[in-house]
């Protein structure tokens, strides 16, 4: 099922993050003295609360399962005096609807650019000669919509240790297609491979690719009308299919048994429309075979065009890859609740988004007991005791 795909990559991204955490370095000291040096246009007379300090609040309170704005007023009200040793707080802890009031002024710009600062902080090791893996895709925040509104729909880049890199806000789900060039140009892929869904395969974001020397593997679905049919006929001929690269995997999956074949050719010149699509060197079939326990099967194929040279093992591990973005939405719905999160102003409601994804990046690194937690599950344990767990990060 999708929800075991999910938790699969969830599990294979904790494992990496495991592997690589020693190598990584988190100066919180550095993150605190960066939120405040945010532009407040507010009139200075009338501003009672800092904007800083509502940043770091709100940060904090979400670490400690803190998902609405009134459980965030709840949660500096009951921790004031230890929130004093990290927050000017002046005037004590805002109300619920002066936090929401107010963080809804805080500029997008600098929340990216404060996400871009903590990033930096995490520092892989740029040797390994392994491509980095980056997946795109869109998620809909549904708490933000109503019969009057259109909810948000955030394109997110999300590598394979499970940390998203970055994003950009859209009306809806078809402005992908303008975002992805967009938040492209704000990360530094080079060296990476990205995947996306269906609605990436454009024209326009493969040469966007290129251009910055990362490679791609994109789906193909029925909008790319005839290239998918082209791919499609190329790998039902059975004599063709047995000269590709290949590689299979079987796998249990709830009780049920599950064959993932793949496929991967640079056979290509035959491609009507080849040189539309910069760098383009193979495309790869993926076939998914699941046998049930009550005696059905299903069968599911799915098809990519790709810069890669022929390597099946590489090709799996993007394709499979992919799943980790799904990961990181789920985790989202499932960790954050930020579907069940009613924040109608749309600035205020991107803005959380920015701060759920920064205190999943730190629970992904943070250990709150002698034994692997679950995000959601550390999230409770932090808001058990927030001023044992909050000292600790800020320590790091």
């Amino acid at each position: 099922s999708s929800k075991n795909i999910v938790l699969r990559a969830s599990r294979r991204a904790s494992d990496l993050v495991q592997s690589k955490k020693k190598g990584w370095g988190v100066h919180m000291k550095e993150i605190l003295d960066y939120a405040g040096t945010v532009m407040d246009i507010r009139q200075e007379k009338k501003v009672l609360h800092k904007m800083a300090d509502i940043i770091l609040l709100v940060f904090f309170a979400t670490l400690a399962n803190a998902d609405d704005w009134v459980e965030i007023e709840m949660f500096g009200k009951e921790h004031e005096d230890f929130l004093q040793n990290y927050l000017e707080l002046p005037n004590g802890i805002p109300s619920h609807d002066t936090l929401q009031r107010v963080f809804a002024m805080v500029p997008t710009e600098f929340l990216e650019s404060f996400q871009q600062k903590w990033n930096e902080m995490l520092s892989s090791d740029e040797g390994e000669k392994v491509k980095r893996l980056l997946a795109i895709d869109g998620k809909t925040q549904r708490g933000n919509g109503n019969k009057n509104q259109r909810p948000n729909h955030i394109v997110s880049a999300v590598d394979e240790r499970g940390f998203c890199l970055g994003q950009k806000r859209v009306e809806e789900k078809t402005n992908e297609i303008k975002a992805i060039p967009e938040l492209l140009d704000h990360l530094n892929i080079k060296g990476t491979i990205i995947t996306t869904d269906a609605m990436g395969t454009q024209v326009a974001i493969v040469k966007k690719i290129r251009q910055k020397r990362a490679d791609y593997v994109l789906a193909l679905k029925a909008n790319q009308g005839s290239l998918l049919e082209d791919v499609r006929e190329y790998f039902a001929d059975k004599e063709l299919r047995e000269k590709c690269a290949y590689k299979n995997r079987i796998e249990k999956a709830r009780g049920n048994l599950e064959k993932r074949e793949y496929w991967q050719t640079e056979d290509i010149s035959w491609l009507s429309r080849k040189k539309e699509w910069a760098g383009l060197k193979s495309i790869i079939m993926t076939r998914n075979t699941i046998a049930g326990t009550d005696g059905s099967t299903t069968v599911e194929e799915r098809y990519f065009i790709s810069s890669l040279s022929t390597n099946i093992e590489e090709a799996e591990r993007a394709v499979r890859g992919h799943w980790m973005i799904e990961s990181y939405h789920w985790h989202l719905d499932v960790t954050f609740r930020e579907d069940g999160n009613h924040t109608l102003e749309k600035q205020a409601s991107y803005n959380l988004n920015i701060i759920r994804k920064l205190a999943l990046n730190m629970l992904k690194i943070l250990e709150v007991g002698s034994r692997p937690l679950s995000m959601k599950k550390k999230r409770y344990v932090i808001g058990t005791n927030p001023e044992k767990h909050l000292e600790k990060i800020m320590s790091l």
